[in-house]
């Protein structure tokens, strides 16, 4: 009995070390990457954004940011606001749940997410914009431009997550978290840990086979999304998202704003040929620029690109394929994270339009 008592006592103090670490380590990555923006209260969440106003002669039209999982609104604004400043009014947000936004109440699913964004805009006075979203911010700017087309002046994905792929599984981690109890007590006390050791290789694999930009992680504020709150958060929308596609993917035809597609055939993080093959099908007249030898980021690594899908669905006259032909021959030599990060592999039955 003493030896039970003894290994009851060991598990406790474990535990309770290691939500002392994840607290110390949350609190240290707050004080390194405090809020940048302001803050609005839209339907009970707290939102953290930033307003770059309209100059007097802008040329494009309102410009609206949407990040992926794991990340905030420096991950766009870092490369894109360089470019765009002094040419249009540009709004970047953290999601609710990440960077320095709460989560609130209402916005467990992209939908919801939209709806909070489009409530945001409403407080800025902006009213309509080119929606632009990365990843599984790319299903959030889906459901805008579906339910908010009054808004939604055109469609810019970036590496987009907004299909179905075989077997829907994502990282055990992500399910785990969602678990009542369990799931709550593993954010309180490993993700922190288990998450800084293994950042900087998952973000290797993220950019793989392009180089990640010097100080990324830092300069991005990356480690925000190991505070338990924010990485519960984070698991809910990662998790949710094969639900989520699998409902309203059948919806995109919906969806009549000009839209543009930037997709790289190295992604190793999402079916590229599934979600951006998948669009340009699903919505009438959208764009597809596929880029050799590109990863998941096309917002670093693509940023002129980028800029040029911009200004695209915004009405100007771009050759994206001509661009994006400029982009491959900067990066065909990249092969960064060779042998560590495996390229994912589509079934050929997966490839066939439906």
């Amino acid at each position: 009995m003493n030896l039970i008592y003894a290994a009851l006592a060991f598990l406790m103090a474990l535990i309770f070390g290691f939500v002392g670490v994840t607290r110390v380590g949350s609190w240290l990555i707050e004080r390194r990457n405090p809020p940048i923006g302001e803050f609005a209260d839209i339907d009970g969440a707290r939102i953290h954004y930033v307003h770059v106003p309209a100059p007097a002669n802008a040329e494009l039209p309102p410009i609206v940011f949407i990040h992926g999982a794991s990340a905030n609104l420096r991950d766009q604004m870092l490369p894109l606001r360089p470019l765009l400043e002094g040419r249009a009014e540009m709004l970047f947000l953290d999601r609710p749940g990440h960077g320095w936004s709460g989560r609130g109440t209402t916005n467990e699913n992209p939908s919801a997410q939209a709806n909070t964004i489009a409530a945001l805009m409403d407080h800025l006075g902006i009213r309509n914009a080119v929606i632009v979203g990365h990843s599984f911010g790319g299903l959030v700017t889906s459901a805008f431009g579906r339910e908010h087309p009054d808004k939604t002046l055109g469609l810019v994905f970036l590496a987009p997550a907004t299909h179905p792929w075989p077997g829907g599984a994502t990282a055990w981690y992500y399910d785990l978290t969602t678990m009542p109890v369990l799931g709550w007590l593993f954010s309180e006390t490993l993700t922190y840990p288990a998450g800084a050791l293994q950042m900087a290789d998952a973000t290797t694999c993220v950019f793989s086979p392009n180089k990640v930009p010097d100080n990324y992680l830092s300069s991005a504020s990356i480690p925000l999304v190991l505070r338990p709150t924010a990485f519960r958060a984070n698991a809910t929308d990662v998790a949710g998202l094969y639900r989520y596609a699998l409902a309203t993917a059948p919806r995109y035809a919906e969806i009549k704003a000009p839209t543009v597609v930037i997709s790289g055939d190295r992604d190793k993080v999402v079916y590229a040929h599934i979600h951006s093959v998948g669009l340009a099908r699903d919505i009438a007249g959208a764009e597809l620029v596929w880029v050799h030898n590109l990863g998941h980021k096309p917002d670093w690594i693509a940023t002129d690109l980028t800029v040029g899908a911009i200004e695209k669905v915004a009405g100007k006259n771009i050759d994206l394929q001509a661009m994006a032909r400029t982009v491959e021959a900067r990066i065909a030599g990249d092969a960064y994270g060779a042998g560590r990060c495996a390229d994912i592999k589509v079934p050929q039955a997966e490839l066939a339009p439906t």
